[in-house]
């Protein structure tokens, strides 16, 4: 069994109704990182001095050595670049959501202090901000039970939110086996919240950003100004609250570091935006945690039981086996291929068990014609047609013919498999007796390659309306 862990679908095309407080158009929701002193540092333990969003654009790290004008640029963002944006967001009348690195939060009480006082949420940002890309997972759980712990004792209260940033593969599920977060923020798939089904239970995820984000005045072809991060932000918040007009309400996240954000220079873009935001109607101003009570109000977890990516082999043939019709060979071979929650839906399963049919031999699509009955035929009139197929013959009107109606169609279907040697198939949804006995007349008169493929393509209809009846 191959099955794809990855979450191609997610919301699909017509996403929940995000439902904001009093009908807002765009929730925004600001997050100010606060890393200072807890970067890499061998004053920290760490094996060389920190490379990573600073103003020294393409530094490397420098082994066993401190480094001081990267000390002196952190430094800066935490005794002047913070309280600019502190200032900024107070001002303002805007909540925000820190992500408090728990070392760097025990190096800075005044600063737990004034985010307590102006009601920001302080979310953790990990024990010490370092990459754990190559951490074993029960070294990266240690660090988390110690940032966890650090953050609760500097500042007084648990975190409910996380955000390791430079995380791993096995982050969100370490997260979720603390069932301590209402939310974890590592991850960028979505515009809205969505729900992470981990080994340990299911875990809301509120996605954050990295292109709305200050971090790219410290990459390559990142923002070299103000103004090209204004721009940015400006352009992001119009789409997204032209969406919500459009009755499609999404969140934006704006992404912060009080050593970059916290510039003067940089921090009058970030004011001009707050002022363009504020210039509207309908938008919420929001902290994550915000975000997570509302999402986990209005759209609780949900779960699908017996999704196909989720079944054993038996399940799975035995649910999907007749959908195409008498050939459950179709869905062994598709339970074998690469299943992931993106085939939990009808169009998704629909594509995996039409592969199978397509790239099967002429002679197998064969025996997947001959299995269909013959419509108002002899199997329907002594009632031995599957479930599928007498329901669909019914909503036709099939089950209710004339005399001349049935001989019509005895007629049809006879001369039909002389003629081609496979009955006569359609896809009855929808159509009435007269449709489908004028198609049986305009497609008798096909070469028989033209009807081989004509009748496989209504066999793949037939299983799509099939399968719509039974997934999302």
């Amino acid at each position: 069994m191959n099955r794809y862990p990855r979450d191609m679908h997610g919301h699909g095309a017509t996403p929940p109704d995000a439902d904001w407080p009093g009908g807002a158009k765009i929730a925004v929701q600001f997050v100010i990182n606060y890393e200072e002193g807890g970067e890499n540092n061998i004053l920290h333990g760490d094996a060389a001095s920190e490379a990573f969003l600073s103003e020294i654009v393409g530094t490397a790290a420098w082994p066993g050595q401190r480094h001081a004008n990267m000390e002196s640029i952190y430094e800066y963002g935490a005794r002047a670049g913070f309280w600019r944006l502190h200032r900024m967001f107070t001002t303002a009348d805007i909540p925000v959501t820190v992500y408090g690195v728990a070392t760097a939060l025990a190096r800075a009480p005044s600063h737990i202090a004034a985010m307590q006082d102006a009601g920001w949420e302080i979310a953790s940002h990990g024990l010490k901000w370092i990459e754990y890309k190559d951490f074993a997972a029960d070294d990266e759980r240690a660090d988390m039970q110690a940032a966890i712990a650090l953050h609760t004792e500097v500042t007084g209260q648990a975190p409910e939110g996380w955000y390791t940033g430079r995380s791993s593969i096995n982050t969100i599920d370490l997260a979720a086996e603390t069932r301590a977060f209402a939310y974890v923020a590592d991850a960028y798939a979505d515009d809205l919240p969505y729900w992470h089904e981990s080994p340990y239970g299911p875990q809301l995820i509120v996605p954050y950003t990295l292109d709305a984000n200050d971090m790219r005045f410290a990459t390559p072809q990142g923002f070299n100004s103000g103004d090209q991060f204004f721009a940015y932000l400006k352009d992001t918040f119009d789409g997204l609250y032209a969406e919500g007009e459009d009755g499609a309400p999404k969140m934006m996240s704006i992404g912060l570091h009080c050593r970059l954000a916290g510039r003067p220079g940089r921090a009058q873009a970030v004011k001009r935006f707050i002022e363009y935001a504020q210039s509207h109607s309908n938008v919420w101003f929001c902290r994550r945690i915000d975000i997570a009570r509302h999402w986990r109000e209005r759209h609780p977890y949900n779960p699908q039981p017996d999704r196909p990516s989720t079944l054993n082999q038996d399940a799975f043939v035995a649910r999907f086996g007749g959908v195409f019709e008498h050939s459950s060979w179709i869905a062994d071979r598709a339970f074998a291929d690469e299943l992931s929650p993106a085939h939990d839906t009808a169009i998704g399963l629909h594509n995996a068990l039409a592969r199978k049919f397509r790239t099967a031999s002429e002679a197998e699509r064969l025996g997947v014609l001959k299995a269909h009955p013959d419509l108002a035929g002899k199997l329907a009139a002594a009632k031995r047609l599957t479930a599928d197929s007498t329901s669909e013959q019914a909503s036709a009107g099939l089950d209710a013919l004339t005399d001349d109606e049935r001989a019509r169609f005895t007629d049809l279907n006879a001369r039909y498999v002389d003629a081609f040697g496979f009955p006569f198939i359609i896809a009855v949804k929808g159509l009435n007796k007269a449709q489908i006995l004028d198609a049986f007349e305009r497609r008798i008169q096909n070469d028989r390659d033209t009807e081989f493929q004509t009748a496989c393509r209504q066999v793949e209809r037939i299983a799509l309306l099939r399968l719509q009846d039974m997934l999302p």
